[in-house]
């Protein structure tokens, strides 16, 4: 059965949610080289969605993760814990390595959400009950990484059940040619797959 896209991210029930959009992972203070250089060819197109968003109705919320200068409050048990645990610079909070990076223009609307813990901006954060509070039934996802926070989200948001619609120019991984196998072999199956235009398109005509 065709899914009407249109009703589906209707921006009376929809939000667009970036995951890790930051300086200091995809930005110029960036630990993450690899993950930064496919993150910085995203940018412009998760500038585009959060525009568009915001100017249907759509709301806009960021997700980010935070380590304290202690690292306390934050896993151990996993090598990429360990690795952020040293790597240079922290993403200590408030510092500029935990700010949206300059493309995406930060809008007084939009909510900023952080996480000391966990792999998905749904771990250990309020991103349910917001989302919820808000009457969203359908969660638009952009930013990285498709080898572990989207895919997370995706999960946690599909488990807590919301729609998920996937913009694959508005997200990114490492290699490029794993994210086409993760979209094609683990994704599709679990949320509808679009592009920016699309949904720039759809909330373009819903704002006139």
């Amino acid at each position: 059965m065709p899914i009407d896209l249109i009703a589906l991210v209707n921006p009376s029930h929809t939000a667009v949610v970036t995951s890790e959009i930051q300086r200091g992972v995809i930005g110029d203070y960036s630990a993450l080289p690899e993950l930064a250089k496919q993150g910085r060819e995203i940018i412009p197109q998760v500038a585009r969605l959060v525009e568009a968003a915001r100017v249907a109705g759509t709301q806009v919320i960021h997700c980010i993760a935070e380590r304290r200068a202690d690292n306390k409050g934050m896993n151990k048990n996993a090598r990429l814990f360990g690795y952020m645990a040293k790597a240079e610079p922290r993403l200590l909070p408030g510092s500029p390595a935990t700010e949206i990076v300059p493309e995406v223009k930060l809008h007084e609307s939009d909510v900023v959400l952080s996480r000391l813990h966990g792999l998905s901006p749904f771990s250990g954060t309020e991103l349910d009950f917001v989302l919820r509070n808000l009457g969203v039934t359908t969660v638009v996802a952009a930013g990285v990484s498709v080898n572990v926070a989207i895919t997370n989200l995706t999960f946690d948001a599909v488990n807590a059940g919301y729609q998920v619609v996937l913009p694959i120019d508005a997200v990114a991984g490492t290699p490029r040619s794993y994210v086409e196998q993760v979209f094609e072999y683990t994704l599709r199956n679990v949320a509808t797959l679009v592009t920016t235009d699309d949904l720039v398109r759809i909330w373009s005509a819903a704002s006139r």
